[in-house]
């Protein structure tokens, strides 16, 4: 008997590729998070401005999101994401140069640098989805999808230590530096390992006809041919803007990233203010929720594909893990009557651990994104839901102005995942392919 031809595993190779980039993306957001006591201790910084420098990031992320996504799907993810990491690593490392600066134009500057680290990394994860769904059948997707996506706890886990230690030991500017090498050496590796399933080098035919049948986008119809008029690029817009259940995702991804972009500001702050540790500890202590939050990132989207394997419809099988992870994501409400800093662990550890299961956004997206805008669906969405990281460092650092306190703004967080369950829950209906009979 011939035996059947194996398939190979390039595509989880392509994925790990992808989990070490959007770690590095990820921490280089949270270099300011750590800095932040002593980088504005010595440039004068107050929280309010601490809080507008925050959002410098997410004004250029959320602002170049449809022009990123549009050129993913004009000139193909694994070019423009290359180009985008070479970017954000040298505006990453740009911002140890502040040093020499103090009040409004160590403000201006660190603002100015930070924006441009958003705009360089507005294609990152409309370009990871856009991958998964050229690589991965629609069987494998949410696994792939929450792999990814709980790359954002991994990079807390793997580089905050890392961050403390070089903060504490030769001051809080090599950080930057540190973190802007880290991804031009990810750059490097990218060019060897990531390419489109029909010109990968080490695809096997029999891989490739596995993931075309599964419903993976092997052949996406914008990536080549004549440049698209801008008509139908507006066409596309109009129905990305007007589609029921893409507007509920919309409005469930800006109040999931609330808790990420918490986590990833104000939460190392938290750590050394209110509770009162040292920047060495905050580092250390803050990889606890990120292993919980990581774990079940990859859990969630394993869960949902287990529950699509056992006759589960596709909205049921995404819907569920999204709002029990939710709804255990309020817990984080007990840190406010905790007196104990374990207590405060074990809080935040379940919170984040529900936050990682419920972050199935851009499976949901890889889903039902039409087939000739794959790119563009996924800038739409990351526009939306990055709206949170302009709103919320810039809300928090006004209730801490205002208040000094931490106990609302850890109110307001759980409110926030109260109200993403609600949105999957009333807003979101049938999950299936846009265009798709």
């Amino acid at each position: 008997m011939e035996q059947a031809p194996r398939i190979g595993r390039t595509r989880w190779t392509v994925l790990a590729m992808l989990f070490a980039v959007t770690v590095i993306n990820y921490a280089d957001r949270a270099t300011l998070s750590l800095a932040a006591p002593s980088l504005s201790n010595d440039l004068g910084i107050d929280k309010l401005e601490l809080g507008i420098v925050f959002s410098a990031f997410g004004w250029a992320y959320v602002a170049a999101q449809i022009p990123g996504g549009w050129m993913l799907d004009r000139f193909g993810a694994v070019r423009v994401y290359l180009s985008a990491i070479m970017l954000w690593s040298m505006f990453t490392a740009a911002q140890g140069a502040v040093v020499w600066l103090s009040g409004s134009a160590a403000i201006t500057a660190l603002f100015a640098f930070r924006f441009m680290v958003g705009l360089a990394e507005a294609p990152s994860f409309p370009g990871n989805a856009r991958i998964v769904a050229t690589w991965f059948p629609s069987r494998e997707r949410g696994t792939a999808s929450a792999i990814f996506n709980s790359a954002q706890y991994a990079a807390t886990v793997v580089f905050a230590p890392v961050m403390g230690l070089i903060i504490s030991g030769f001051g809080w500017p090599w950080v930057f530096v540190f973190m802007g090498v880290a991804g031009l050496i990810a750059a490097g590796v990218w060019t060897k390992v990531v390419h489109e399933p029909r010109h990968h080098p080490r695809v096997s035919e029999a891989e490739l006809a596995m993931i075309a049948e599964g419903g993976a986008l092997v052949d996406p119809p914008a990536t080549e041919g004549p440049r698209p008029k801008d008509a139908d690029i507006g066409r596309k817009v109009r129905v990305l803007l007007t589609t029921p259940t893409l507007l509920g995702l919309y409005l469930a991804q800006f109040f999931i990233n609330a808790l990420t972009y918490f986590f990833i500001t104000w939460f190392p702050v938290y750590l050394v203010e209110e509770r009162g540790m040292n920047v060495i500890n905050a580092g250390l202590f803050a990889t606890v929720p990120a292993v919980c939050g990581f774990i079940g990132g990859v859990l969630g989207g394993v869960f949902s594909d287990w529950l699509l394997r056992r006759g589960f419809s596709l909205t049921a099988a995404r819907k569920i893990p999204v709002v029990a992870g939710m709804l255990l994501a309020l817990t984080i409400l007990g840190c406010n009557y905790a007196t104990s800093n374990i207590v405060v662990l074990i809080f935040m550890s379940m919170a984040f651990f529900g936050k990682g299961i419920g972050a199935l956004g851009w499976a949901v997206m890889a889903d039902v994104a039409p087939r000739d805008s794959a790119g563009l669906s996924g800038g739409i969405f990351n526009m939306f839901g990055n709206l949170s990281s302009i709103v919320t460092p810039i809300v928090i650092g006004y209730i801490l102005f205002h208040t000094g306190s931490f106990d609302l703004v850890l109110s307001l967080v759980a409110a926030c995942a109260l109200a993403a369950a609600l949105s999957y829950l009333l807003l979101v209906g049938k999950i299936q392919r846009i265009g798709a009979d």
